[in-house]
């Protein structure tokens, strides 16, 4: 089926080519959103007429985008989802959830305007596309998180993952000194033992002999006598 476009279509034209397409993605994309007509004569011949108005039109509206792009283009917005411990998320982020996010922050984005080449399925940063006109497309940062304070995290450059590592890390050194400490005071209490009980016999054997020589006084007192 042959139609005339009546802006550019990517990867397949630019506005007045006449191009050659499926039935189906005619009529049920390029005609039903405006963006072709079929390439009759009294069409072509309408489009002939009317050219000079559309590509005023066209420049106009694509200047407007390139504005809007110079500042939606690089931004990062937060994503609030529910994951695993793992990463996962109970579900994914849709064109939706994007196009929300770029609202809330004060652009106009409409949800067919969003491309997310690969299905966000985990936490983390994902790179979405925003066609802002079939000219002007920018691309922004999806920060997917469990919560604001992951969030901040993620946009540092750490994942969850490496920070739940290192949690873990810290915890066993953590623990690890503290057997050590606990084995120093040990091993310490232990010599002091080994000390006292070193120190006995010789204590033992002095008070023997100090008896002794008390005896022998003694005797030697009463053969005096």
């Amino acid at each position: 089926m042959q139609v005339i476009l009546l802006e550019r279509v990517a990867k397949l034209g630019q506005m007045g080519d006449v191009v050659d397409v499926k039935p189906g993605y005619a009529r049920n994309f390029l005609l039903l959103q405006g963006k072709a007509l079929t390439a009759s004569k009294e069409n072509i011949a309408r489009f002939e007429a009317e050219k000079a108005n559309l590509e005023a039109k066209n420049l106009e509206s694509r200047k407007e985008a390139e504005a809007v792009g110079d500042k939606l283009g690089g931004e990062q917005f937060i994503v609030i989802r529910q994951a695993s411990d793992g990463g996962n998320l109970y579900g994914s982020v849709t064109t939706r959830d994007a196009a929300d996010v770029c609202k809330e922050a004060g652009f106009d984005v409409d949800r067919k305007q969003v491309i997310i080449r690969t299905p966000i399925k985990e936490l983390g940063l994902h790179e979405v596309e925003v066609h802002l006109h079939p000219e002007v497309i920018v691309e922004v940062t999806l920060n997917v998180a469990r919560s604001p304070e992951e969030a901040e995290i993620q946009k540092a450059g750490k994942s969850i993952q490496e920070v739940a590592a290192e949690e873990e890390a810290q915890a066993e050194f953590e623990i690890s000194e503290l057997f050590d400490d606990i084995g120093a005071a040990q091993l310490d209490e232990l010599e002091t033992d080994v000390e006292q009980a070193s120190d006995e016999p010789a204590v033992q054997e002095k008070d023997e002999l100090d008896a002794r020589l008390s005896r022998d006084e003694t005797a030697s007192d009463d053969s005096d006598r």
